[in-house]
Parts: structure tokens; sequence; C-alpha cells
């Protein structure tokens, strides 16, 4: 079975049925659902989903407890979440130093560790110029949507 690591962008998509990647993302989940594939999703990537959902300059308003209801719904009943702890967070700021790296490349680079780290087949995204400075080591491979 596939073991898939979702970034933020993608559970944003999965979670609006008006966006323009809508579409894409419902595969996935719908094989979830059908337990033909394993979805992954970083903590990081249930704060940034939450955080862009509370934002979205959308009439009416997503309120923080509706954004959390979409969450837990439609993301945590269907994916494991993988938490980083201080020695992942260490790792992503060294392959960035080394990488020559900066600035907002670190929120990337903990979807790539997470998905690492939970020994994801595939990290799916739709931020493939910036996922591309960095993808995800052997034997993960990046997906751009």
């Amino acid at each position: 079975m596939t073991r898939t690591a979702l970034d933020s962008s993608v559970l944003i998509a999965s979670l609006d049925t008006g966006h323009l990647h809508y579409a894409l993302t419902t595969p996935y989940f719908d094989d979830a659902r059908d337990g033909t594939r394993q979805l992954v999703v970083s903590t990081h990537a249930l704060a940034e989903t939450f955080s862009t959902l509370t934002a979205l300059p959308v009439t009416p308003r997503i309120l923080p407890q509706k954004a959390l209801r979409l969450i837990e719904e439609s993301v945590l009943a269907v994916a494991e979440a993988v938490a980083l702890d201080a020695d992942d967070y260490r790792a992503v700021l060294s392959r960035l130093a080394d990488l020559g790296l900066p600035s907002g490349a670190v929120y990337d680079a903990l979807h790539v560790r997470a998905a690492e780290k939970a020994r994801a087949d595939e990290l799916v995204t739709f931020n493939g110029r910036d996922f591309r400075r960095m993808p995800p080591a052997d034997p993960c491979r990046l997906v751009v949507l």
C-alpha cells in the first residue's frame, strides 16, 4: 500500500470545494477512505492549514472552530499526524544550511523531514518550485500536482 505524505498546499485545496485544484486532491482522500492508501501529514502542515483557512479573504470568514472541524473531519479522520522533535528540527536546519537555502524554505523542509520520518513513499505538493530545491531522500519521491 502506498504511503503518501501531503503538504499544506494539498490539504488546503482538499478542504475547499471551490479551490482551483480541489479535484486533483480528491483521489488521495478517496483512496485513504477506501483503505488503499495511507496518508500522513506533518503536525506543521496542520498548523499551516489552520492558519491559512482562518486567514482566507472569503465571505463568510472561516472561523477557528470551523477550521478545526474541517481539519478533524476531513484530514485527521483519514491521515496519521507525524510530529517532529528537536533532533528533526536540527536536521532540517542543517540541511538548509548545507543547501544554502534561507528564510521560508524552512517551512517546506519541515514537510520533507516529516515525510522521510514517516517513511512515506511519496510527498505530494502543488509547490514544485520550492520542493525541488530540497526533495525528500530516497526512497520517498516528490510528486508535484
